[in-house]
């Protein structure tokens, strides 16, 4: 009778035991870094679990440095994710390494895109974190195709949703989100001022999309 008081006493402690929650990081470039802004997707994305009283369950950290390409995620994963010991790693990165191309003639070359982003997956998954990757939104808001990079940035992005169905990782497809918003809400073709400041970086607008998708994606 003893033996199952105390194993009852056990079993109701053990019930109480708080719920360690489950930590997302965000892993990217100066979209990322920005993120974290007051009026940034991040900051968004924690006011979200706030108002739907999820806070207690999720913690968020912002892992973004600006003009990073995916072997600068690679050779920084270690000190930047793997230290904050996330359940989740959100990886947005693709940018800089088409739009270094043109900028500064550096940028990274397609094949070398794809085994940098296949290797970066494989050693955070090797750590039992679960991985979401995300296409690059935009270099340029035209609707029509016509922005300079439209072409290397769509392929790009098909390399990591290839990479992501190889992978079985999560994937929120930015760019396709982007494109599908701006036909709608931006008739005059313009560049820039739909979901960006300067055709990549987000405004309250892009902010307010990239963090009610994440949320939708990230929160079950």
């Amino acid at each position: 009778m003893k033996k199952c008081l105390m194993l009852a006493i056990v079993v109701v402690m053990c019930s109480f035991q708080p719920v360690k929650p489950v930590k997302i990081v965000f892993f990217g470039d100066s979209i990322t870094e920005y993120g974290v802004k007051p009026d940034g997707f991040i900051t968004l994305f924690q006011q979200m679990l706030k108002d739907n009283k999820q806070d207690g369950n999720y913690e968020t950290a912002g892992a973004g440095i600006g003009g990073n390409k995916i072997y600068d995620l690679y050779l920084r994963y270690e000190d930047d994710v793997l230290t904050k010991n996330p359940d989740m790693v959100v990886i947005w990165v693709g940018v800089n390494d088409v739009w270094h191309k043109r900028l500064f003639g550096t940028g990274t070359d397609w094949d070398k895109f794809a085994r940098f982003y296949t290797a970066l997956i494989k050693k955070i998954q090797a750590k039992g974190i679960k991985v979401t990757i995300c296409t690059p939104a935009s270099i340029g808001e035209k609707t029509d195709y016509s922005n300079e990079l439209d072409g290397d940035l769509n392929r790009y992005s098909q390399i990591i949703r290839d990479v992501a169905a190889q992978n079985n990782c999560g994937l929120v497809d930015f760019r396709k989100l982007f494109h599908e918003y701006a036909v709608k809400n931006n008739p005059q073709n313009k560049d820039r001022d739909i979901l960006t400041v300067d055709g990549v970086h987000l405004n309250a607008t892009g902010n307010k999309l990239v963090a009610d998708v994440l949320y939708k994606t990230l929160i079950k």
